[in-house]
């Protein structure tokens, strides 16, 4: 069986977000960019299902410059077999990057498509269920635990009540939740190694899929400064404080 999985490149979680003084986006210039960590779990619950023998290929796509070949690269390490990037330099949105995976899927047919639930820049959970309805295949979104059964695969996945388990037919699409696996780290020979992987670049216009912007930014602002408490004498004057000035009483 083959393993689709889809990456994103994003600005590493550690490092503090600065926006541009004209407003208009997020400051990209000399900062660090790295695997978008619910991608990263997925391309690690890909290369279990490979190293259990349940899947034969792992293959992982990214969409964007070439920048986002280092990130491709990441994956490789991490155990991936071969890489599809699709150049652009647009900021493609989540309907424009579900048609281009739509298309991939119709090109690879693999058996199984994992996605991180969101990323981490635009938290827009939505690509995943998008993919699902173009290729008209099963979700199950927030897996917490994946088990592959013949020609079904159980996903275990978190919602407000707890735990669901679901039975999807393969091919089927799941999304990753934080508490599906702990991703491992590339060792050095693995790293020298997905340097001589194969890595395809294709454009969008090859693929049929036009990722011109539906949606116009209008300003970004970064939040507000969170202001420092205060100390209040008794019970009375705390309800006074909540009552008039916080007014949430």
């Amino acid at each position: 069986m083959k393993v689709l999985v889809a990456v994103k490149r994003v600005i590493d979680y550690n490092v503090k977000v600065r926006v541009k003084a004209d407003h208009s986006d997020v400051d990209l210039a000399n900062v660090k960019m790295a695997l978008n960590p619910f991608c990263e779990i997925a391309v690690e619950e890909a290369v279990r299902l490979k190293e259990k023998g349940v899947a034969s290929e792992v293959v992982v796509v990214s969409i964007g410059p070439k920048a986002v070949q280092e990130q491709l690269r990441t994956a490789l390490a991490l155990g991936a077999d071969r890489a599809i990037q699709v150049e652009t330099e647009q900021s493609p949105e989540p309907l424009g990057v579900a048609k281009v995976l739509h298309k991939l899927v119709e090109q690879e047919q693999p058996g199984l498509i994992i996605l991180g639930k969101q990323s981490i820049d635009g938290d827009n959970n939505q690509t995943g269920q998008m993919l699902a309805a173009l290729a008209n295949l099963p979700q199950a979104t927030f897996a917490s635990e994946v088990v592959v059964e013949a020609e079904q695969v159980k996903v275990t996945r978190e919602v407000d009540g707890g735990l669901q388990t679901l039975a999807l037919q393969l091919p089927a699409v799941i999304t990753t939740d934080l508490r599906l696996n702990e991703p491992r780290y590339a060792s050095l020979p693995n790293i020298m190694k997905a340097k001589k992987k194969p890595l395809e670049v294709v454009n969008p216009a090859d693929l049929g899929v036009d990722l011109s912007p539906r949606i116009r930014q209008l300003k970004v602002t970064p939040p507000a400064e969170r202001q420092g408490g205060v100390k209040v004498a008794n019970v009375a004057e705390l309800v006074d404080k909540l009552k008039n000035e916080a007014k949430v009483l």
